[in-house]
C-alpha cells in the first residue's frame, strides 16, 4: 500500500533523505526509528504531500505522491510531529472542519464523528478551545483528525507524544485493533511502543536506512534489548547500507 523508491531531500547543504527505499503493506506497523535529525519527519512529510522529493517517488495505495497528490491525502490520514489546529476552535468546531474539508456530510459525517471521539477519548473537551488543552488531549485531537475519514494508510509522528501513561495504552490498543485493515507507519522514539504495536522495524541515521527487520528478530540477533540495539546500530553503522531479516 504504500512503495517508496529511491526518495531524497536537501535542505541546503543538509541531505535529509538519501535515497530511501522501503515498501509497506496491509497489515503492517512499521515503526520508523533514528536519533533526532535522521530524516524520519522529512520522509513522512513527502509520503504525506506536504514536502517534496528532491529525487525519486512513492505512491500510496497506487497514488503517485507526484502525480497525484489529492488522492494520495484522501488514502492517508496524518499526524504531524506539530499538529495544526485552530486554537480559538472547540475540538468539536475543529472536527467538524476537517470534515468540511473531507467532503463528509450529514449521515457519514454523524458516524464519523461518533466513531473517532470515543475512540481518542475526547468526549470530555469535545465543547472546550483547543487553547485550553493540556498537550496530551491536544495530541489526541490530532488524532482523531488523522482518524475522521477513516483512511486506508495512517502516518502516525509520534503518536504519543506527551500522553500519559494510561493515555498511551488506549492509543496502542487503538493502533492494535486497527492494524489488520490498514497500513501504518509510527515514528516513535518510545522503544517499548514500537515493541509493543509494530510488525516491522526501520532504522535510519542521517537520511540512509541501516535495518529492515522485526523487533524480535533484531533482539535475538545482538542478544540485547531493543533500545540496546537501537543504540549500537545507530551509532556504529551510520553510512552503511541497509541490512534486511
Amino acid at each position: 500500500m504504500i512503495e517508496v523508491k529511491e526518495l531524497r531531500r536537501s535542505f541546503g547543504p543538509v541531505v535529509a533523505v538519501d535515497g530511501i527505499s522501503f515498501n509497506v503493506e496491509k497489515g503492517e506497523v512499521l515503526g520508523l526509528l533514528g536519533p533526532n535529525g535522521a530524516g524520519k519527519t522529512t520522509a513522512m512529510r513527502i509520503l504525506a504531500c506536504f514536502l517534496k522529493p528532491d529525487s525519486g517517488t512513492a505512491s500510496v495505495c497506487g497514488h503517485d505522491i507526484l502525480q497525484e497528490p489529492t488522492a494520495v491525502k484522501k488514502s492517508l490520514g496524518y499526524l504531524a510531529e506539530n499538529v495544526p489546529a485552530y486554537s480559538e476552535m472547540t475540538v468539536g468546531g475543529f472536527l467538524n472542519f476537517v470534515c468540511d474539508a473531507r467532503e463528509i456530510k450529514g449521515r457519514a459525517r454523524k458516524q464519523a464523528l461518533d466513531r473517532v471521539v470515543p475512540s481518542c477519548s475526547i468526549e470530555s473537551v469535545y465543547h472546550q478551545t483547543i487553547d485550553t488543552l493540556s498537550k496530551g488531549y491536544k495530541r489526541r485531537v490530532g488524532l482523531a483528525q488523522a482518524l475522521i475519514h477513516d483512511p486506508r494508510v495512517l502516518i502516525l509522528d509520534e503518536p504519543t507524544d506527551g500522553l500519559d501513561p494510561n493515555q498511551k495504552h488506549d492509543v496502542r490498543k487503538l493502533i492494535n485493533k486497527m492494524a489488520k485493515d490498514k497500513c501504518i507507519i509510527i515514528s516513535t522514539h518510545i522503544l517499548e511502543e514500537v515493541e509493543a504495536v509494530c510488525t516491522r522495524t526501520v532504522i535510519i541515521a542521517r537520511g540512509r536506512i541501516l535495518v529492515d527487520s522485526t523487533p524480535k528478530d533484531l533482539k535475538e540477533e545482538h542478544q540485547c534489548s531493543l533500545n540496546s540495539v537501537f543504540r549500537k546500530i545507530t551509532t556504529t553503522n551510520t553510512g552503511k547500507k541497509a541490512k534486511s531479516a
